[in-house]
């Protein structure tokens, strides 16, 4: 049950018993004294109230138990968010130290090119200059 519809509820039961209220005053005034007409009356309208009372209660159980089983549900969900950024970070990083070490790998490939490019750019001016 929504909020919206627990306020709803709780309207509709606050203004029935204001409707019972207001017809058993109406009622206890209307015709003799008779005490005892009255005294059901009252009876009535403490029945109906006391009823009342207990459905919004009961109402306000139903919608706090509701909130908390939604709170759990996020809480369940924000924890498995936070556990996959976890996994998500740890296999950014093994690629990041995958990355580094083939870069690592061809740029001493790289030296060891260029060295031999010296090497035989230095055989080459030899050649030519005694």
């Amino acid at each position: 049950m929504s909020v919206k519809a627990l306020k709803r509820e709780h309207i509709w039961v606050g203004i029935v018993a204001l409707a019972i209220g207001l017809a058993g005053v109406a009622w206890s005034g209307c015709g003799g004294s008779n005490s005892s007409s009255t005294s059901e009356a009252q009876e009535s309208i403490e029945t109906n109230a006391e009823e009342a009372r207990e459905k919004a209660e009961k109402n306000a159980e139903e919608a706090k138990e509701e909130a908390e089983e939604h709170a759990e549900e996020a809480k369940k969900k924000a924890e498995k968010g936070v556990e996959e950024a976890k996994k998500g970070l740890e296999k950014g990083k093994e690629e990041a130290q995958g990355g580094i070490e083939k870069g690592k790998a061809e740029a001493e490939k790289g030296i060891e090119k260029g060295k031999q490019g010296v090497e035989e750019a230095k055989e080459e001016v030899e050649k030519y200059v005694p």
